[in-house]
């Protein structure tokens, strides 16, 4: 249905001022928020599935919670509480810088599972219900992250012109990036997604989501 590459998505093609997104958050359409709600509460099945399961296996592959709760920087660049399933083992807060890359030395086997079938994302549904995030749109960052790219990254701050979303198109175009180059690399996928925004396209990101998860994909 959409022909998209990565040349069509250049962040220079889509200068925001970045003093002036604030006044430009965009209202969720109708067909988004009914999407959102209604595959939102189908999803709270699978959900207490997985985390039953998880309460089992927890104590012998993966010891601790469940849930692992972070803030993330939301809509207007509002902090919020975003839930996931728990992958990797304690470390001290806020220990992995901005730029760094992911410590896959604390993600055990159970965790790599989680994150390669994105199942680790579920809880995520929560937000969806309570309003802070969508199923489509651009993934929140840890905010004290977040508040290092609005500074660092030219247009980091229109992607928040939208409510965040579990997946978006960077995710099933980009994929897992770490360091200057790969949050370049997102931020400009998600500009596509904001001067591309549709309920179209965000079925489009849903069924390439579905093929992501089903072909283990993820990070």
């Amino acid at each position: 249905m959409f022909d998209l590459h990565e040349s069509d998505f250049g962040v220079d093609e889509l200068p925001l001022s970045e003093a002036v997104y604030k006044s430009k958050v965009r209202p969720e359409s109708a067909a988004k928020i009914v999407f959102d709600v209604a595959l939102g509460l189908l999803l709270l099945i699978p959900l207490c599935c997985v985390a039953g399961v998880l309460i089992l296996l927890n104590p012998f592959f993966n010891p601790g919670p469940v849930f692992f709760r972070q803030r993330r920087m939301g809509r207007a660049c509002q902090p919020f509480v975003a839930f996931k399933f728990r992958t990797m083992r304690a470390a001290t807060p806020d220990a992995r810088g901005a730029f760094d890359a992911l410590e896959t030395d604390r993600i055990g086997r159970l965790g790599r599972f989680l994150r390669r079938s994105r199942l680790d994302e579920l809880p995520q549904i929560l937000n969806v219900l309570r309003g802070e995030m969508s199923l489509i749109g651009p993934r929140p960052d840890a905010f004290e992250h977040a508040c290092v790219y609005l500074r660092e990254i030219p247009g980091y701050a229109a992607r928040h012109q939208v409510m965040p979303g579990i997946s978006g198109y960077a995710q099933t175009e980009v994929g897992y990036v770490d360091g200057l180059g790969g949050i370049h690399r997102k931020v400009a996928a998600d500009h596509y997604y904001l001067k591309h925004a549709s309920f179209a396209l965000d079925l489009w990101i849903t069924w390439r989501t579905i093929g992501v998860v089903l072909t283990r994909q993820g990070s």
